[in-house]
Order: C-alpha cells, then sequence, then structure tokens
C-alpha cells in the first residue's frame, strides 16, 4: 500500500495552519479567566522540559550521572545562579560522576 507523500504534507499543514489560526479567529476578547491565563503562561516552560528532561538523562554515559548533574543545575538554578555558572558546573559534575563511577 503506497501513499502519496503530498497527503501527509497536507494533512500536516492544514493541522499546523489550524492550531494557529483557531485561536485568533474563535478568541477575539482578552482571556480573563485566573486559570486558563496561568495554563497558557506556563505551556512553553513545560514544552521546553518535557523535550529536554530526557536527553539530560540520556547525553551521558550513565543515567546516574545525568541525574546527578540535573539535581545539581536545578539547585543552582533555584538559588539564582546564572546561566554559565549552572551550565559550567554541571559540565563538572558529569565529568566527575563519570570518571568515579564508570570507572
Amino acid at each position: 500500500m503506497t501513499h502519496s507523500i503530498w497527503v501527509y504534507l497536507l494533512v500536516m499543514s492544514v493541522v499546523t495552519l489550524a492550531i494557529r489560526i483557531l485561536p485568533l479567529t474563535l478568541i477575539r476578547r482578552q482571556i480573563k479567566s485566573r486559570f486558563l491565563r496561568s495554563f497558557l503562561f506556563y505551556v512553553p516552560y513545560i514544552t521546553l522540559a518535557v523535550m529536554t528532561f530526557p536527553d539530560i538523562i540520556h547525553a551521558t554515559q550513565t543515567p546516574a550521572s545525568g541525574f546527578l548533574a540535573l539535581v545539581v543545575g536545578a539547585a543552582l538554578a533555584w538559588a539564582g545562579a546564572s546561566l554559565f555558572k549552572v551550565s559550567a558546573l554541571c559540565c563538572v559534575v558529569v565529568f566527575l560522576a563519570e570518571r568515579f563511577l564508570v570507572g
């Protein structure tokens, strides 16, 4: 059973445009619901976290070193460290963890 790639491209285009156009045409006034506004505010952050979290764990030789770097990075970010400090220290944590855990 052979399918044309043009059908797939057409369906993908329709779905992509529908996702972008429908909210603009259906919602004409300001959203006043506090719950909906807070939900829409956090959607980009949640999407980024869902896409990045598995790669943080699986990008290292052992998942334990990735998880350890994730915990250290989250703690440093929570404490207000800059992005450069967080990323540099996470790299150091992964290096040390893989040096002592793997061997």
